[in-house]
């Protein structure tokens, strides 16, 4: 009877722990996401959605995201305060948006002149990026992580051909980031307009130029309709955007879920830079088509040697004015002294002997 007695007991409590494992495994998380981008835009928001759905099936439902598009939380460069506020507890936008509040924030997304999409995904997981993006945000109660890389920028539309450093002198561009601390400094009248708000603003002629991405995402802006000549990248050879994630949100999360979503967001990441690749393909070939009176240019020697000058010079103030920023610059610098030998006798080699132009 005593035996029998334990037996039925110890049955219970086994059954009241598999109840109570069940009731744990199947307990849920809900993240908040604020994005810069409005609803449903391609290749930027596709990356949101493409995380939600992959957290959701890889923790078969115990993480779920909503995202708040622009038109929603109507704050497009509001990403920062809103994720350290807590008031969202995620956010993905680009780092640079943020050069006011915090200067070094600059370096996450890009640099002039510096560093390609893998030679970049390079230095964050491999090199320094990672930690050093960690010393600029944890002060802030955030977590960041790369959200999804553009590849090489186009230099952007203008309404009039540049020719030399004179045609730049106080014309008015959409260029955000370090880039646009440089064509200030050469004379450029700099500002920075929401996605939202750039085509109105060049049909208007509150600017004279802007650049936003390249082919993929300009042309269904239709800045072609309005600036025919399209130039070349220098400001943006990677544009890395980001995930800031709250740190009290963060760490309200199991381990396991921390991972599920660290995996997700860099599988998303990868993806967007290769979305990115593809369309940008199809687009440029649709332009060219559809808009033959679209000219492509390369900017002068003499304001690529300007501008390539104002950003070492820029670089160098930012450097001896402020210990992490030299930290970040140093690192970079050294990472890129360290990978370009390879890049320039594997990729530039063999794109300098391919056939197809």
């Amino acid at each position: 009877m005593k035996l029998r007695s334990t037996l039925m007991a110890a049955a219970a409590l086994l059954s009241f722990s598999f109840a109570s494992s069940s009731t744990i495994a199947q307990e849920t998380y809900t993240l908040t996401l604020a994005e810069t981008w409005g609803p449903n835009y391609p290749i930027l928001g596709d990356t949101n959605r493409s995380l939600k759905a992959m957290v959701e099936k890889m923790s078969k439902g115990r993480l779920q995201i909503r995202i708040d598009s622009s038109n929603r939380h109507k704050a497009p460069f509001g990403i920062f305060d809103m994720v350290k506020a807590g008031q969202y507890d995620m956010g993905h936008t680009a780092s640079y948006y943020y050069k006011g509040k915090l200067p070094n924030t600059m370096f996450f997304t890009t640099v002039p002149f510096g560093m390609t999409a893998p030679e970049q995904y390079g230095w964050f997981y491999f090199g320094d990026g990672m930690d050093l993006a960690q010393k600029v945000y944890e002060p802030h109660n955030m977590l960041s992580f790369p959200g999804g890389n553009t590849g090489v920028q186009m230099g952007g539309w203008f309404r009039e051909e540049i020719k030399s450093i004179e045609d730049l002198q106080g014309l008015k561009m959409r260029t955000p980031g370090f880039a646009g601390e440089v064509m200030s400094d050469i004379g450029v009248a700099v500002t920075n307009i929401p996605p939202g708000e750039m085509y109105t603003a060049l049909e208007r002629g509150t600017i004279d130029a802007l650049e936003w991405v390249g082919p993929a995402l300009d042309l269904p802006m239709g800045f072609h309709r309005i600036s025919k000549f399209y130039y070349g990248g220098w400001q943006e050879p990677s544009a890395e955007l980001q995930w800031l994630i709250n740190e009290d949100s963060w760490n309200k999360l199991p381990e396991d879920l921390q991972e599920t979503l660290r995996v997700a967001m860099r599988t998303a990441a990868y993806d967007m830079y290769i979305q990115t690749t593809h369309m940008s393909g199809e687009a440029w070939s649709r332009m060219q088509e559809e808009h033959p009176d679209v000219e492509f240019r390369t900017f002068p020697d003499e304001v690529m040697d300007a501008l390539r000058a104002s950003t070492e010079k820029l670089l160098a103030e930012m450097a001896e004015k402020d210990p992490l920023s030299r930290e970040i610059i140093e690192s970079q610098a050294e990472y890129l002294q360290k990978v370009r030998p390879w890049t320039n006798i594997a990729d530039r080699a063999y794109l300098n002997n391919s056939t197809i132009e």
